[in-house]
């Protein structure tokens, strides 16, 4: 179900409300937006509203990402999980945090073309025949050769999408390779953290 909005005539607000609308507001969506989810957390004053709003703001800043990169990590992940309402966020936070337009069209472009790397590498995986391994893949990848945001921060974006997709043969080699570029580990572990919240708040927020 897609969001709604109500009046906003509560005449006493609850901590859950107080809660919502902050997380609202930090978001950039009227205070008085609703979904289903969020209207079943609110009625019953649920203590994971706090939860979703700290890990929520926590996305946006990393000891070990640039506020740029957390901001593209976020717009991939929103767009990998079809969400639009943190797509218009993340999009702006981007470029608030001087991303320019090619740098967000890779953000973007990353997710789709995960989507289907994705797919194909866990049928792989999964039958572990042999013959799918000699067979042409047949899927361009160029995005890939010379990414505009940097082959190791293109490498981090496509760990992510992986791990939320669940492409266990792609997460191992991107993680592989962001190894051999000299990428640390809390780096990685931080891109994974972020597309994980990401996701999670779409499932409230949407």
């Amino acid at each position: 179900m897609r969001g709604f909005f109500i009046p906003f005539n509560v005449e006493i607000m609850n901590e859950s409300t107080e809660i919502i609308t902050e997380l609202l507001q930090s978001l950039g969506i009227d205070a008085a937006y609703r979904n289903q989810s969020l209207t079943l957390l609110e009625n019953g004053e649920s203590r994971y509203l706090r939860d979703l709003k700290l890990n929520f703001t926590s996305i946006l800043t990393s000891e070990h990402l640039s506020t740029k990169e957390c901001a593209l990590l976020g717009l991939s992940t929103a767009i990998n999980n079809n969400n639009a309402l943190l797509t218009t966020f993340f999009t702006k936070y981007a470029e608030e945090q001087e991303a320019n337009a090619a740098d967000i069209a890779e953000a973007v472009g990353c997710a789709s073309l995960l989507a289907s790397n994705n797919v194909f590498y866990r049928f792989r995986h999964f039958t572990q025949k042999e013959k799918y391994t000699q067979i042409p893949a047949r899927i361009r990848m160029q995005l890939m050769m010379k990414p505009v945001t940097g082959k190791e921060f293109f490498e981090l974006m496509s760990l992510a999408i992986s791990a939320v997709n669940g492409c266990e043969m792609c997460v191992n080699a991107h993680e592989d390779s962001l190894i051999k570029l000299g990428t640390a580990e809390e780096r990685i572990f931080d891109a994974v953290r972020i597309a994980s919240l990401v996701t999670a708040t779409g499932k409230i927020v949407f």
